[in-house]
């Protein structure tokens, strides 16, 4: 369970990352509805949909561990800075081709912070053979 709760950590860092330049672009007004929507973040996705997240998260996850090492060795700011774009761009092709929007990837994570019961339901997904 720690493993599996360890590996989501990553996915949900990962996504944080990805987030960042995104959320960077957005207008006062916009972080406004943004966060109010973080604050009580939809839990009605579908199976098919946290499936995905979690197929997704699973690919992230061992994707950020090569680029956290890279961002470890970076030996500037600006080497480090090029290895964040390019894994931010990796990161948003794994969700793109999971089938889901990075916004609808984030939400998931925010809610599955939030919500213990939806976090379940995600690590059945992740781990299934476990069961």
């Amino acid at each position: 369970m720690q493993r599996l709760t360890a590996l989501l950590t990553a996915a949900l860092l990962s996504a944080g990352i990805m987030s960042a330049p995104a959320m960077a672009q957005e207008d006062a007004a916009s972080s406004e509805a943004a966060q109010a929507q973080a604050a009580a973040p939809a839990t009605d996705f579908s199976d098919e949909t946290l499936q995905k997240f979690a197929d997704a998260s699973k690919e992230i996850a061992s994707v950020s561990r090569e680029y956290t090492e890279r961002l470890q060795n970076a030996e500037d700011e600006a080497a480090k800075q090029e290895v964040r774009m390019e894994a931010n761009k990796d990161m948003v092709s794994i969700v793109e081709d999971s089938g889901l929007e990075v916004s609808t990837f984030n939400a998931i994570g925010q809610a599955i912070q939030q919500d213990p019961e939806l976090m379940k339901r995600v690590q059945a997904m992740v781990e299934p053979q476990a069961e």
